[in-house]
């Protein structure tokens, strides 16, 4: 949706009535949320269940919320990792960039561009320290997991694996998630 001239910002995107839930905040445009699929919502099912039973009380585990970036981006992850202090009451309906240790993307058909060019770029230069990155491989088949780790100089996102059975990580933190368990379903 074009906005006024110089684009909406975060202001407004919790301000405006009416806006459909999930609506995101790229580069100053509204960006509407299309109906999820199948594989998008048993991935975001599934990774979120994991994280959820292996990370620390020092982090928490969200699906779905707003990531304020700057002043003309927030976008929603689908998954994201925050530090615990980050949270500060039960209708926070935001998060800022320097509180997420980790934000995950499932690509959808609509969003392909979206979740593996724009969004990790926003994410790395906001300093996000790690991203994940989830694509459907094939009908009936597990997912492959990219993960990123932020490197600091460059402000860039480098890869640090590939996983498509089971995504099993010692950094950002300790975790083993069967991949095989979304395409079972």
């Amino acid at each position: 949706m074009e906005g006024p001239w110089h684009g909406y910002t975060v202001d407004d995107l919790f301000d405006l009535p009416d806006l459909p839930p999930h609506t995101e905040l790229i580069d100053g445009s509204l960006v509407f949320p299309k109906p999820q699929n199948v594989f998008h919502s048993v991935a975001l099912f599934q990774l979120t269940d994991g994280l959820l039973r292996t990370v620390s009380d020092e982090v928490r585990v969200r699906s779905r919320m707003t990531v304020v970036l700057g002043p003309f981006n927030a976008p929603e992850p689908d998954v994201i990792v925050v530090r615990a202090e980050a949270e500060r009451s039960d209708d926070q309906s935001r998060y800022h960039a320097a509180d997420v240790v980790l934000a995950v993307e499932i690509v959808s058909p609509d969003s392909e561009d979206r979740d593996r060019e724009t969004k990790p770029l926003k994410y790395a230069a906001a300093g996000i320290p790690h991203f994940w990155l989830v694509e459907k491989t094939g009908e009936g088949r597990p997912p492959a997991v990219h993960t990123y780790e932020l490197d600091p100089v460059t402000k860039s996102y480098t890869n640090t694996g590939i996983y498509h059975e089971r995504l099993k990580l010692t950094v950002p933190f300790t975790i083993d998630i069967d991949l095989t368990a979304i395409a079972r379903r």
